[in-house]
């Protein structure tokens, strides 16, 4: 105002007061951020601890424990999934059902197939495998019906009683301690060569002499003992237990956790595979087995690779196989696992007693012919996804994050029910596309099974008609082999679980050969009828 300069302007400087605000928020900001980097980090220690020791062993298990409960005290994640195959839990086209329905209901040409055979009687939907002792136990075809002990080759965790057996018959040690120290390959193929001559009723009962390993058990057993060590040192020789499902001893090394092969029908089969000149380029380890000096046989659990066991562990009763009473359990593999290789395998084989193989005689017609049990093994085989090394496991029991491990779901099911985890880990397309490939895999499979079926049926018709217009009633060689090459086809799609998914070209092919074998006879025997009524025509002229 009075021609004086105006002060400078000085820069800003914020009030005491703000700047100890500002400096109060930007160390909340960095504590903040320490926070969460030292939480980071102890998380992932924890987690690297935590995959460095993936189960704390609490209980002891061995190689008795049939009871998988000891089992997930020491491994919960994989028991948790494990007691979910209780659940319901059903696809379109089969899977798991608190009551299931009956297929012979849902298609009645099931019990002309049939005819003769206990399946004509009682034959239902598979269920998860916590229900496949108790199922088999309540099926007519048990009851009703004499089956051998064999079957529970499938259907128990029978191994430590094979063993058991075994051993009581070369006279050496059966108690717990020797029942649970090791495996013992040769006791265990002794004691199936001893079931197999047993009946069903005989050999269930043989299971339930055998140690379970259960908790109850083992308290039972400490108790005996201490109450009797002084008068009798082998008390606990034949503490009994429970009989139980197929279960983690099944699959496992008690020891490792290693998975293994358990059954001795697959053992020999597969041995029997490899000796073969069958092509399986699915399985490496059988072809560097070839190629080797073959000096042993073929031993799954020595020579095939982790990936080929999380297959070969389901083979080993997934699959075709003899469990009849003429002969010891046997898996038809020596020209290959092809439909038509097994039943040159059938066609060569005889009984010990010397007659021909034939798994029954049909109610209808009389001839001897095949029944398929249920080969998901073979076909898989024959399909994309073994050609690609995908394993059985990998799409029934696929990998799932617990915490810093991945652990493969013992929720064995449909991957329909899992499309995520089953599919999605290879398959970069949307779900309801996935499942619409599988739909129509299916639905077409099912289309070309009823057109089989009803081939199948006007044969069946066709041969009555042949032998009662037969002088004889008898039928002749060539006529009964292609009613058992027909029904032998349809049979083998039909009771195997995937509706075609497993190899659907190998599917369609094999279904199509049925119809044709189904129609050659049916001419046949329409051929027949014509001829024996043409002498009567005649006569009446």
């Amino acid at each position: 105002m009075n021609g004086e300069p105006a002060p400078p302007t000085s820069p800003f400087v914020a009030p005491p007061r703000r700047r100890s605000l500002l400096w109060a928020g930007l160390l909340a900001i960095v504590a903040a951020i320490t926070f969460l980097v030292t939480a980071l980090l102890v998380t992932i220690f924890e987690h690297r601890q935590e995959a460095r020791t993936p189960f704390v062993r609490l209980v002891e298990v061995d190689e008795t424990t049939t009871d998988t409960e000891p089992w997930g005290m020491n491994w919960p994640l994989q028991f948790d999934s494990y007691r979910r195959t209780v659940d319901d839990d059903e696809t379109e086209h089969g899977g798991s059902s608190a009551l299931p329905p009956s297929k012979l209901e849902k298609d009645p040409w099931l019990k002309r197939l049939y005819a003769g055979y206990a399946f004509s009687l009682d034959y239902r939907e598979a269920r998860g495998h916590a229900y496949m002792l108790g199922d088999q136990e309540a099926t007519e075809r048990v009851t009703k019906r004499p089956q051998s002990g064999a079957c529970l080759h499938c259907h128990a965790a029978i191994a430590p009683t094979y063993r058991r057996l075994g051993l009581e018959a070369a006279g050496k040690p059966s108690n717990p301690a020797s029942l649970g120290s090791e495996f013992n390959w040769p006791a265990v193929m002794s004691g199936f060569e001893v079931v197999a001559a047993m009946d069903y009723p005989t050999a269930h009962a043989e299971l339930l002499k055998t140690p379970d390993g259960s908790l109850a058990s083992r308290r039972s057993q400490e108790s005996s003992v201490t109450a009797n060590v002084e008068e009798n040192s082998d008390v606990d020789a034949h503490q009994g237990g429970a009989a139980h499902p197929v279960g983690c001893v099944d699959c496992h090394d008690p020891q490792t956790m290693q998975v293994r092969v358990t059954r001795p029908g697959f053992v020999r089969g597969i041995a029997a595979l490899a000796e073969s000149d069958a092509d399986v380029p699915h399985l490496p380890s059988v072809q560097r087995w070839r190629a080797g000096d073959r000096r042993r046989p073929y031993d799954p659990n020595v020579d095939a690779s982790r990936q080929e066991m999380r297959s070969f562990v389901c083979g080993q009763c997934h699959v075709e196989y003899y469990c009849g009473s003429k002969e010891t359990l046997f898996f038809p593999w020596s020209n290959g696992l092809q439909v038509e290789q097994i039943e040159a395998t059938y066609a060569d084989h005889k009984f010990p007693d010397g007659t021909p193989f034939y798994d029954f005689e049909h109610g209808e017609t009389g001839a001897h012919v095949l029944k398929a049990q249920h080969p998901e093994f073979e076909l898989w085989s024959q399909g994309i996804h073994a050609r690609s090394g995908v394993s059985c496991a990998d799409c029934h029991m696929p990998y799932e994050r617990q915490g810093a491990m991945k652990v493969s779901s013992h929720w064995v099911r449909s991957p329909l029910h899992n499309i995520n985890r089953a599919c999605q880990s290879c398959h970069n397309v949307p779900e309801a596309e996935l499942r619409g490939r599988v739909d129509l895999i299916q639905s077409r499979t099912r289309e070309q099974l009823d057109r089989a079926a009803s081939a199948m049926t006007d044969m069946l018709d066709a041969i009555k008609a042949a032998k009662a217009a037969s002088a004889t009633g008898e039928i002749p060689a060539d006529l009964e082999k292609l009613q058992r090459q027909a029904m032998w086809r349809l049979d083998f799609i039909s009771s195997e679980n995937s509706m075609g998914f497993h190899a659907d070209q190998e599917a369609m092919r094999i279904l199509g050969e049925s119809i044709d074998y189904s129609r050659q006879a049916q001419n046949l025997a329409l051929r027949l009828v014509f001829e024996a009524a043409e002498p009567n025509a005649r006569s009446s002229e």
